[in-house]
């Protein structure tokens, strides 16, 4: 069973790490429903439905953890890559430092480890 985290006493926090979830993930990465959902561990399809048109009052400790990596990884890139496109564009490209695959393909393996590994390897590129 997941822990979840009630968000009685911060009202806003699940919308909005949602939204940033979203923006980061639609918006930026052009990426599809599919991936979303894998990124953020498989929520249904109508759970992710409700959490896209804002109806989310708490998120599973695991979920929220998810959104925090992909936040991490998100800002990583901002700081490395001096332009927008090209920091968006690294995420789909192949890198040797993942056996020739994307990141994208490492944290789509599913496992909260996977976007861990990613992290890890931008914060290290950050020095």
């Amino acid at each position: 069973m997941q822990t979840v985290i009630n968000t009685q006493n911060m009202p806003n926090m699940a919308p909005v790490a949602i939204k940033m979830f979203i923006n980061i993930t639609s918006a930026e990465w052009q990426l599809p429903e599919k991936a979303m959902r894998t990124l953020l561990g498989e929520p249904s399809r109508s759970t992710f439905f409700n959490w896209r048109t804002g109806k989310v009052s708490s998120l599973s400790k695991d979920t929220l953890e998810r959104i925090s990596y992909i936040a991490g990884i998100y800002k990583s890139l901002k700081i490395l890559f001096p332009n927008v496109s090209q920091a968006n564009a690294w995420i789909k490209k192949p890198n040797a430092a993942f056996n020739g695959q994307s990141a994208l393909e490492v944290m789509l393996a599913g496992s909260i480890v996977d976007l861990a590994r990613v992290r890890r390897y931008l914060d290290a590129q950050r020095g």
